[in-house]
């Protein structure tokens, strides 16, 4: 069911690769709450993606942008305002990726010039974005950015590996550029902390399959899907949460806050 909240907002969304991404399921909801936005993703993950079906689906034009490359997110901003005719009402930032955990490399076995390109991809991107966005002063008031997270960064998961450290930062950074963005934009800047997704990301993590199963017995309203984070993000664009900002929002249908539950506890009772 639609709503018409997001009638006559324009915005720009990273990281839809296939129809199984979080983003993908964004851009979907996005287009049927009325708004209007620019795909984009690092050339190598667009041939890897089905993100022409995407934009065909909604509408929308592609330019292509490595959001670690400065130069390359100047010409997507710049680009993005002339093609949606305006000033930009959301961005969402849905990027990440180890290298250390492609190749198989512990987490005490860490090759740096791996972990250095990860948290340059996962991390230090979305401050090159909201800087960008910044400078550019591309956000209108009262605009809305989002970046997905995982409460890693505040737990310890062993196979998360140096994902963990990288999005520990995303969500310093959503909190420290937050803070300037709302008191001289106007603008929100949050983070939204998922239930393990089964992404073409997500699963490759390592024993990605039991954690997901433990952590549906865990949540006493059980996983949240890419389609209920796709719906959570949809109110963060819209203007129903316009003084939320510099938060960490878990979206996790309550695992965050349970120490136990009955399930697991009978589980181990066998």
């Amino acid at each position: 069911m639609a709503y018409n909240l997001l009638k006559g907002k324009k915005g720009i969304i990273f990281g839809a690769l296939d129809e199984n991404s979080i983003a993908w399921k964004t851009a979907e909801r996005v287009h049927e709450e009325g708004g209007t936005f620019v795909l984009t993703n690092a050339p190598i993950a667009m041939r890897m993606g089905q993100i022409k079906e995407l934009a065909a689906k909604t509408n929308s034009e592609i330019i292509p942008a490595d959001a670690t490359n400065e130069e390359d997110l100047k010409n997507l901003v710049e680009q993005s305002m002339e093609v949606l005719g305006g000033k930009l009402d959301f961005v969402l930032h849905s990027i990440g990726m180890s290298v250390n955990v492609r190749k198989g490399r512990a987490y005490t076995d860490e090759n740096y010039d791996f972990t250095a390109k990860g948290w340059d991809v996962s991390a230090l991107s979305f401050h090159k974005v909201l800087q960008t966005l910044y400078k550019a002063d591309a956000m209108s008031e009262w605009g809305s950015i989002v970046a997905l997270t995982y409460m890693a960064a505040q737990r310890t998961f062993p196979d998360y590996n140096d994902m963990a450290d990288n999005k520990a930062y995303l969500e310093s950074v959503a909190r420290s550029f937050g803070y300037f963005f709302g008191k001289e934009k106007k603008v929100r800047v949050n983070t939204i902390s998922q239930s393990p997704t089964p992404t073409t990301a997500g699963q490759g993590v390592k024993g990605f399959g039991g954690f997901i199963n433990y952590a549906e017995k865990m949540s006493p309203l059980g996983n949240a899907t890419a389609d209920d984070c796709a719906n959570y993000t949809v109110s963060l664009f819209s203007d129903l949460t316009k003084k939320v900002t510099m938060q960490n929002l878990f979206h996790d249908g309550g695992f965050s806050n349970t120490g136990v539950s009955q399930e697991v506890i009978d589980e181990f009772s066998k």
